[in-house]
């Protein structure tokens, strides 16, 4: 068969990393990203890009129970919803099935293996293998000659609490470089606080980051269209397999109402001699120190839609920031960024099959990251990738037709 025609919807750090990994993991593909703005217009532009995991809420530990597990193995094995109600009707968890009487029977149940998010949230120990994934890619990177080009370096710091928090070993803890408690004298730094980690973590800064990212795909064949996509729908002449990484565009998009907008407002400053991270335990207070400028941040807005920089914010971030780092009242060149982070109870990250008059088009989505893009982009890319060969395997005249 022809070379399979793959479209990545959206420009961002999302979608820039699934494109690069699908032309890893499926070469003899024809990629093309399709987006109405290109860095340095995406929300990723906004994101200060730091490496340290946002835990997506109604996750599970690994070490507990969790249904997720067993909608998993059943999927594999159910191609329609009567079966899977009996099957999970067999299980120790009877209430399964009653996930088809909440709407969900309106899904592909041949998909369900790849939905994480379905009914538990995604597990911990699938967050953390995202974040592993990401943090050796970037590393990597750190440890080359093309790091400064990429906007990738190493950075220590502080994350700081005013109480002990419940958790004093996060689940990243070992997957960053030198995780430990705060010192004593460290702490003196700061008076409001009495607990503190400190760790050397990664950051990426955007545009470089987006921009060598488009750099390597276009080396690869990738090609790069602006293009407004109103409905994936109408793609399906052009390409063989689409790619929703649209971020928040996917409220409209798909109409996916559990998805929605959380509003972040941040300062990007000149303050050349801060070299150190800062974060209050609430994530709310950051300092992240960049290679030429340093993010200020920051504000959750859950449900904001404005775009529009806030005087008042701006303020409180400012005086919030230098409450951490006094020397900040001598920062020059303040600029105001606004992004609208694209979020939801869990990412988003499945196989689809849309059908319209008997005709099938196959799409994989992958958004829905909030806070945490940068921090799983790799690995949950590495995986839409892999949910696209089982795409590409399924077509017809495939050598190796997989069951949808």
């Amino acid at each position: 068969m022809a070379a399979p025609k793959v479209a990545v919807v959206g420009a961002g750090v999302i979608g820039l990393s699934t494109a690069l990994c699908i032309t890893e993991t499926c070469p003899s593909c024809s990629v093309t990203v399709l987006s109405d703005q290109f860095s340095p217009n995406t929300t990723s532009d906004v994101a200060a890009g730091m490496l340290i995991p946002h835990t997506y809420p109604g996750a599970c530990n690994s070490a507990c129970w969790c249904p997720w597990h067993l909608i998993r193995l059943r999927a594999q094995v159910c191609s329609d919803a009567q079966t899977f109600r009996k099957k999970s009707a067999m299980t120790c968890v009877p209430h399964l099935s009653c996930l088809l009487d909440t709407g969900f029977s309106s899904l592909h149940y041949s998909s369900l293996h790849v939905c994480f998010c379905l009914y538990a949230g995604t597990p911990i120990h699938v967050q953390k293998q995202w974040f592993k994934e990401t943090f050796t890619f970037l590393f990597a990177i750190s440890n080359s000659p093309e790091a400064s080009e990429a906007g990738i370096h190493l950075v220590s710091g502080w994350q700081v609490f005013k109480n002990t928090p419940k958790e004093e070993l996060p689940f990243w803890s070992d997957v960053v470089l030198g995780f430990r408690p705060m010192s004593e004298a460290e702490l003196q730094k700061f008076p409001q606080h009495r607990f503190g980690q400190a760790f050397t973590t990664l950051k990426c800064d955007c545009p470089p980051y987006l921009l060598w990212l488009e750099k390597r795909l276009k080396a690869t064949g990738v090609q790069m269209h602006t293009r407004k996509v109103a409905d994936l729908w109408d793609l399906h002449s052009e390409y063989n397999v689409v790619v929703n990484c649209a971020g928040i565009g996917a409220h409209q998009l798909v109409g996916d109402k559990k998805l929605f907008p959380v509003r972040g407002q941040v300062l990007k400053v000149h303050a050349p001699w801060v070299k150190n991270f800062i974060r209050d335990g609430d994530g709310l207070t950051y300092i992240y120190p960049g290679i030429h400028r340093v993010t200020l941040g920051g504000t959750r807005e859950k449900g904001s839609w404005s775009l529009s920089p806030d005087p008042g914010t701006t303020k409180d971030i400012f005086d919030r920031c230098c409450s951490l780092e006094p020397s900040l009242r001598g920062a020059q060149d303040i600029k105001v960024k606004v992004g609208l982070r694209p979020s939801r109870r869990c990412v988003r990250l499945q196989r689809e099959v849309l059908s319209r008059g008997g005709v099938k088009f196959l799409v994989v989505h992958n958004y829905g990251h909030g806070a945490g893009g940068f921090s799983v982009q790799r690995g949950t890319a590495k995986e839409a990738a892999r949910l696209v060969g089982e795409c590409i395997a399924a077509l017809p005249g495939s050598s190796s037709r997989a069951k949808l």
